[in-house]
């Protein structure tokens, strides 16, 4: 992901919401809709999100330590998990039990203009954050759909803005539709559903960001493509003849670690050897720039061994990925 398409987005959603919420809660403060404080919080939660995920970029550029001699790049992962729980907790939950008040003790909207107003404004400065997140994800997101892109990003930022956007203009129709059912029929129960519809909606997306940023979180290899890659960069075809096998693992989002067994022929020196390892890496940082941790180990390529298939004690998670040899 771009870091500053990324960030770009951020700071959209986040001037978007900060100014958003100012004007609902001057919306409740008039006209006492539950639909408008329940979107109020929703704001206000989007703005400390983001302001979570620029403080998870900050501190995933930290240099490695001797504790941490990978680095900090997955603190992104981190935040973005902290994400989903304030959608889900400050949100989601807020909004529910705000709808189940207002359908228990409904109160007469006043002041219509105000909440109306403010909805039309919110649903506007939203779509502008929406729009910038679209236009960044495409850079991205190439020939695959929406949901394969959030499925498969390695960067959380994008997603996660895109998710929240999506959930707010969706929570503001139904903001919007709870007030006017509320003004045309003169009963307050409308709002408080708008509010719980709110409030079931933060809480699905939540619980997707949650799912997807778990994944993350526990560690997930190079996409199919930059396997590919990689693969077709370890093998030069004279030295090193094919690989064992091979683990990949995202450090962070633009960092990868690629470890591989490959097969050498049993004539070749320690020489020839060290060098076929030096010219694979440099193959594949070239042709898979994130790739900046690789760990090659030569072995002896085996007929007889390769022809019993992978072996699924060789690396820790089971199967190679891929394996174009044997030993």
């Amino acid at each position: 992901m771009s870091a500053s398409g990324g960030t770009r987005a951020i700071v959209a959603a986040l001037g978007a919401n900060l100014a958003i919420a100012a004007s609902k809660f001057v919306a409740f403060a008039f006209s006492g809709s539950s639909s408008m404080l329940a979107e109020g919080v929703h704001s206000l939660a989007d703005s400390g999100n983001q302001a979570l995920l620029l403080i998870g970029g900050k501190k995933a550029q930290r240099e490695a330590t001797p504790q941490h001699p990978f680095g900090y790049g997955r603190e992104r992962y981190i935040y973005a998990f902290l994400v989903s729980i304030v959608l889900f907790s400050v949100g989601g939950m807020f909004a529910v039990y705000e709808g189940y008040e207002k359908i228990k003790h409904p109160h007469e909207i006043e002041h219509w203009y105000w909440p109306v107003g403010v909805l039309v404004f919110a649903i506007i400065a939203e779509g502008f954050s929406f729009r910038t997140a679209i236009k960044e994800s495409n850079e991205l997101r190439g020939t695959h759909s929406w949901s394969e892109f959030i499925r498969r990003a390695k960067a959380p930022e994008l997603p996660v803005v895109l998710l929240e956007d999506f959930g707010a203009l969706i929570g503001l129709v139904l903001a919007l539709g709870g007030v006017g059912l509320a003004l045309l029929t003169d009963d307050g129960v409308w709002d408080g559903i708008g509010t719980l519809c709110i409030g079931i909606l933060l809480i699905l997306i939540a619980l997707v960001l949650a799912a997807e940023t778990k994944s993350l979180l526990l560690g997930e290899a190079a996409s199919s493509e930059d396997l590919k890659k990689i693969e077709a960069a370890i093998v030069d075809g004279d030295t090193v003849t094919g690989i064992i096998h091979m683990r990949t693992l995202h450090l962070g989002p633009e960092e990868l670690l690629v470890a591989a067994k490959i097969a050498v022929d049993h004539d070749d020196t320690a020489t020839q050897v060290a060098t076929a390892i030096n010219a694979a890496e440099a193959r594949i940082r070239e042709a898979v720039p994130i790739a900046r941790v690789i760990y090659l180990e030569p072995d002896i390529y085996s007929e007889t061994e390769a022809a019993k298939g992978p072996d699924l004690e060789a690396t820790p998670g089971g199967p190679a990925q891929h394996p174009t040899a044997g030993h």
